[in-house]
């Protein structure tokens, strides 16, 4: 069983991680963790602005925060064309 420092469980190859039996592909693991942890804060702040926008039934806020949400998981390598797909020039 994988300690609470150890992070989420992986798949052997390790490019997604597996959360209550569902595979989620994984960050980037070429990423500089200062950069990740980055992106990881504007992606949280994106997801409370998506709740915020939705709370005030607000469809153009809800419509920017989704897109912040959607430009920082492609930056972390969770969305868009799988990083081990990408030569290391595409994903810099």
């Amino acid at each position: 069983m994988p300690s609470e420092r150890s992070g989420p469980e992986r798949t052997d190859d390790g490019r997604y991680i597996v959360v209550k039996g569902r595979r989620w592909r994984a960050t980037d693991p070429d990423i500089p963790e200062a950069d990740a942890a980055a992106l990881r804060s504007h992606l949280m702040a994106a997801r409370r602005a998506v709740k915020e926008a939705g709370r005030a039934a607000d469809d153009a806020a809800l419509r920017r925060a989704r897109e912040r949400v959607q430009q920082a998981k492609v930056a972390l390598g969770e969305r868009g064309t799988p990083w081990w797909e990408q030569s290391p020039a595409e994903r810099s």
